[in-house]
C-alpha cells in the first residue's frame, strides 16, 4: 500500500501540507507532527500535492493557521480533512486592507 502523508508543522496549525499525488475525494491519509504523532482521515474533495487539508473543524471567521503564521481566514465552515484553498479561505497575505 502507497502511504498517502500529510504534515503539520506547528502545534499552532489547523491545516496540514499533503506530500503525495492522487489524493482524491474520500481518500485516507496520514496526518503527521513534529513529535511523530500521527491520525488517519478521510479526505473530502480532490487535493493537489503541496495543498493543504484541515486537521480539525475549522468555523466560518476563524483564522487558518499554517507553519504557525496566519495565511488566511475561513469564508465558510471547513470539516476536518476537507480540501483548504480560495473557495474557502481568504488570503490575508498582501493585502493591506485586512484589520483584526
Amino acid at each position: 500500500m502507497d502511504l498517502k502523508l500529510a504534515l503539520k508543522v506547528s502545534d499552532k496549525d489547523n491545516v496540514a501540507t499533503i506530500f503525495a499525488d492522487g489524493i482524491v475525494d474520500g481518500t485516507e491519509v496520514e496526518i503527521r507532527d513534529k513529535r511523530g504523532d500521527s491520525e488517519k482521515v478521510n479526505v473530502i474533495g480532490d487535493v493537489p500535492f503541496g495543498h493543504k487539508i484541515a486537521v480539525r473543524d475549522i468555523h466560518k471567521g476563524e483564522l487558518i493557521m499554517k507553519y504557525g503564521e496566519e495565511i488566511g481566514i475561513a469564508t465558510k465552515e471547513i470539516k476536518k480533512g476537507e480540501y483548504v484553498h480560495i473557495h474557502n479561505l481568504d488570503s490575508m497575505r498582501g493585502r493591506g486592507d485586512w484589520k483584526e
